[in-house]
């Protein structure tokens, strides 16, 4: 094998790429798989569901914060949004019930 081939440099002389790994060695990544619920993860689906009942952006936050990411990192964003979500709740809830009291 020489150089070019080595490297998957085009072949001017065939006008085609060369193949630089075995097909048969494909290993399937920690990315092929699909996200659980309905592809979009359970943060998003957490962060979306948060809006008709708000306990499941708790939920994702406690999954945010016990490192629930480290096994697919896609999750990140949306418990991340989950849990900023949760927070601006909390200080609305807090508004509203210094509202009432005083």
């Amino acid at each position: 094998m020489d150089e070019r081939q080595a490297n998957g440099v085009r072949d001017p002389e065939k006008g085609e790429y060369t193949l630089v790994r075995n097909g048969e060695d494909y290993q399937a990544g920690i990315y092929d798989k699909p996200l659980p619920c309905f592809g979009c993860g359970i943060g998003w689906f957490s962060f979306l569901l948060g809006f008709v009942f708000p306990l499941m952006w708790y939920y994702a936050t406690i999954l945010y914060f016990g490192n629930y990411y480290r096994k697919d990192p896609r999750e990140r964003a949306g418990l991340a949004a989950s849990a900023i979500a949760a927070l601006a709740c909390s200080v609305v809830l807090l508004i509203v019930l210094l509202v009432i009291l005083l």
